[in-house]
């Protein structure tokens, strides 16, 4: 398998897999013969998170960790180029909490 993307920071060497590569190991992994079919199950995966997410539910996958929308409150910033005080305007973003199990997998 191949990783697309190799990125250093504060010394360390991180490597990254991009969405092709995750459909290319998913097809191997399940014996998945056809392309079109690997790519069309990644993808129904992350439609069905975003869609309970944007419904406001909580996706708990047991053993891997679960994924909820937060509200980020309404607060002040700054613009970076001009220094200028700006407002932030609230808004929902999605969170991960990964689970022990998978944790434990990574260390």
């Amino acid at each position: 398998m191949r990783i697309s993307l190799i990125h250093y920071h504060w010394g360390h060497v991180y490597l990254s897999m991009n969405k092709v590569e995750l459909i290319d190991a998913v097809q191997a992994a399940a014996g998945i013969e056809v392309k079109k079919q690997a790519t069309a199950a990644v993808e129904a995966v992350f439609d069905t998170i975003a869609g309970a997410l944007a419904r406001g539910e909580e996706v708990a996958i047991s053993g891997f960790g679960s994924f909820k929308a937060t509200k980020r409150a309404a607060r002040m910033g700054v613009n970076p180029k001009t220094g200028e005080k700006i407002q932030i305007a609230a808004s929902v973003a999605p969170k991960f909490k990964a689970a022990k199990a998978f944790k434990d997998a990574v260390k």
